[in-house]
């Protein structure tokens, strides 16, 4: 095929160039792992923080970034659940596990930023009991030990409303405070003493994470996302 004026074969458009992973500093570019993410940066920044050539020079491999991946989960949602054990209070719940590999999978998306996972999930808890109030549900058992009611379901239906509005509304985006709202909603935490505890944990995996992070070299925001590189 040629252009309009005749001269030549028509190129197609180029396809843009993938931004390579964040890397530590005084480094160029670190090449981005098979599987996206920032995962193969944060490995590689560990190498080069401990000293560690082997773990610099395989970052990008799959088993190493899948065994990173899994020590960090289990450190991270360890130490909630043997804080829960010793309290008796609720610091480990179903969405921090989603939390937690945002945090160290794509530390540097908006989604995984400080403010975005706290206001997120204080945007869930807060929704959820609020459908408990409307519904009169604030003392009815768990709908997982009982039955799934009308009024449960209208329940979860407002209070995932709520929170993907709010979100949106207040730009403070975290998937994960999807599953906190139903959690509330569904009457599995609903106490304010135990969304308080809920909140406490959230705060203390985003310091887990910062610390993390910034010891692999990943520029982890201190509170609102960094801005697009320009």
């Amino acid at each position: 095929m040629t252009t309009d004026d005749g001269v030549g074969p028509e190129r197609p458009p180029a396809r843009p160039a993938r931004p390579a992973s964040p890397s530590p500093p005084g480094e160029g570019p670190v090449r981005p792992g098979p599987i996206g993410g920032d995962i193969a940066a944060v490995v590689h920044g560990f190498g080069q923080r401990f000293r560690l050539p082997a773990l610099m020079e395989r970052h990008t491999s799959t088993s190493v970034m899948g065994l990173f991946a899994f020590v960090n989960g289990v450190v991270a949602i360890g130490l909630m659940a043997a804080a829960a054990a010793v309290t008796g209070e609720p610091f480990i719940f179903p969405s921090l596990g989603p939390t937690a590999f945002l945090l160290f999978y794509t530390p540097t998306v908006p989604a995984a930023c400080p403010r975005n996972t706290i206001f997120g999930h204080a945007i869930g808890a807060a929704a959820g009991y609020l459908a408990l109030v409307v519904f009169g549900l604030t003392d009815a058992p768990p709908a997982l030990a009982t039955s799934v009611t009308w009024g449960r379901v209208g329940a979860a239906a407002l209070s995932l409303g709520l929170t993907s509005g709010l979100m949106v509304w207040c730009r403070v985006p975290h998937p994960p405070a999807g599953a906190t709202t139903l959690i509330v909603s569904l009457g599995i935490l609903r106490q304010p003493v135990q969304l308080a505890v809920l909140m406490l944990a959230v705060v203390l995996l985003v310091v887990q994470g910062f610390v993390i992070n910034r010891l692999a070299g990943i520029r982890y925001p201190v509170w609102r996302p960094n801005p697009a590189p320009g």
